[in-house]
Order: structure tokens, then sequence, then C-alpha cells
């Protein structure tokens, strides 16, 4: 299975890589101990009521808009909704940010400090300090800039969204709109929010101040080729 290119930079010492792929879910995991087994069964299970509600709900699969709050969906589900309404995006923006974080939870008894990456979206849970390289695609700043993370900062998802970069849907030109929450499905839903309101350079402070105004946000950065922008508790660190 080929990985993606930006996962080369990815390691922390003491901890070990393995990878976990069912469909469309390909994370790639750092722990104290090979878990493999216990993260298969806990990307099946996050997908399992996923599936299970699409089946009945085709159009949560389809909509780029907020859905209903439904308190029987299944714990995956209604994080998403949560999510999408927060940011008003539609939920399945805050899939991947989601289900890396379902995936570090179940994982953590056995691995207290825990990286749970997915599609560029991060799960940390961390017992020292990080950083977290920022990847814009061809801007020139790509992979020159990254976020320092505390561990007290943590548990913390920090999700990207691009326009320019990869298959997700971005209805913006952002080569990276980043986003940090606690919580990991805000942070993936918010950043394709903030990348959608970037056409231009021009886009990125008032797109940066309209994150400010969500609840549960820590932080952001957004690149467009060589301007960046940042708000909130945010430490950028050059590589």
């Amino acid at each position: 299975m080929t990985q993606p290119s930006y996962r080369t930079h990815i390691s922390r010492h003491g901890l070990v890589p393995f990878r976990v792929k069912i469909h469309q879910t390909d994370l790639l995991i750092l722990a104290q101990e090979d878990l493999t087994a216990a993260a298969t069964t806990a990307v099946l299970t996050a997908r399992r009521g996923l599936e299970g509600y699409i089946a009945v709900n085709p159009e949560f699969l389809e909509t780029l808009s907020p859905w209903p709050p439904d308190p029987l969906a299944p714990p995956l589900v209604q994080a998403m909704i949560g999510a999408g309404q927060a940011a008003g995006v539609g939920p399945m923006a805050a899939v991947a940010g989601a289900i890396a974080q379902a995936v570090g939870q179940a994982l953590q008894p056995a691995s207290p400090e825990i990286i749970v990456e997915n599609g560029g979206d991060i799960y940390l849970h961390l017992a020292a300090p990080a950083t977290v390289a920022l990847y814009a695609g061809t801007s020139p700043l790509s992979l020159k800039i990254g976020l320092a993370v505390q561990p007290a900062q943590t548990p913390l998802g920090i999700c990207t969204s691009s326009g320019t970069v990869g298959h997700s849907l971005s209805l913006g030109r952002a080569d990276a709109a980043c986003v940090l929450a606690s919580d990991t499905a805000l942070a993936d839903a918010a950043a394709t929010a903030l990348g959608n309101r970037v056409k231009t350079a021009e886009h990125i402070t008032p797109a940066l101040e309209w994150l400010a105004t969500l609840p549960g946000v820590q932080g952001g950065v957004v690149i467009v080729g060589d301007k960046l922008g940042a708000w909130g508790q945010v430490e950028l660190r050059p590589l």
C-alpha cells in the first residue's frame, strides 16, 4: 500500500508507527507498542455505526449543510453532526477527525501517549512537547513551518483542509487551512469551513476573524502561496 508522501516526515521518539487501512479509512498511528489489532477493532466499530446510519439516511453522505441533531445516532455520528452544526458545514466534513479521535481514545488505555493521523487530520495525546509540520502543497512555506504543541494542550485535534491538495472537497483556494481544537471532529469541520472562506490571500484575515467566533476552537493557520496568517493559541516554529 502506497503511503502519502507527507507521512515520511512523521516520527516520534519512543513510539512505534503502524498503519491501519480499512476501505476509505487510512490511519497512521504512533503508540507505545504496535496496537494494530485493537486499532482495527476501533476502526471497524466506528465505521459500522457510520455506515449503518448512512444506509438509513443516504443524504447524510452528500449534504453540504448541517445535519439536524439526532440523539439516537451512534456516538461517532453525533460527534460529526455537532461539529458540522458548529462550523456550518455538512457532517461528512468532520468524518476524518471524528474517526481519528475515536480510535485514539480507544487506544489510550494501552498507550497514554498516542498520535493518530487520518488523511492529514491528527489526534494527539502527548507526554512531551512535539512539533507538527504544516503541509501546504506547492506553497514555499510547505513543511517549512511547524506548530509547537505542549502536553498540557492535549488531547488535541489538528486538522487541515486544502483547496489545492488532495481529494477532499473545498470551496476555497487555500493551500492549507489548519484548525486546532480539543474536539478533533470540530477541528476537522472548522478547517473545511475556514478553507471555504479563503479564495485569495486577501481573505486570510477575515476568515481567521470568523474562526475566532467559534466556541471550542483554540487557534488556526491559513497559508495561501507565500502568505500566512495565524490566530489564537498557535506557536509557530521554523523547521
